[in-house]
């Protein structure tokens, strides 16, 4: 069943309707980052949780915003970093969400890249270090996503890495 939001738009993100979130948004902009009652998440973040690209890209260019984050306080980009997008997935991602290009810092004190790292996502890692992220930040535990990458014993992306550092 998944995640039962008390926001309408919400739940339509969350399920992939666009029609109906196309309709929450053209009744009232302002609906495009609601915060749920229950957990804190916007519509953006519900789209970013089950991978609905559509729904993310029209969101993204109505301006949601992608710093708002839940309860957990995760923002959207947590949740684009976990799914398994494809290559164009993430350049259209990338594209809309210049917040990646810069090294936006998520919970913790990560960047996308150390997120990309911690999920070992080698499809993610090339495409940020191609816009210039920078593997040699540190997260608020001092570590880099060079310093995640040899933790956890993925060769290819420590590679991968040290050639961009």
């Amino acid at each position: 069943m998944g995640i039962l939001y008390s926001e309408p738009i919400c739940q339509a993100a969350y399920q992939n309707d666009f029609g109906q979130v196309w309709r929450w948004v053209r009744e009232d902009s302002s609906c495009i980052n609601v915060r749920d009652g229950f957990n804190g998440d916007t519509p953006l973040i519900c789209a970013c949780r089950r991978g609905h690209l559509r729904i993310v890209s029209f969101l993204l260019k109505r301006n949601a915003d992608v710093n708002l984050k839940n309860q957990k306080q995760r923002n959207c980009l947590h949740y684009a970093v976990k799914k398994k997008f494809t290559f164009f997935d993430y350049l259209l991602i990338i594209l809309l969400m210049p917040v990646l290009l810069i090294g936006y810092f998520l919970m913790y004190g990560c960047t996308a890249l150390h997120y990309a790292c911690e999920m070992k996502n080698q499809n993610l890692i090339p495409l940020l270090l191609e816009a210039h992220a920078d593997p040699m930040i540190k997260n608020k535990r001092g570590e880099t996503s060079l310093d995640i990458a040899r933790r956890l014993k993925f060769a290819q992306i420590e590679i991968m890495l040290r050639k961009a550092s």
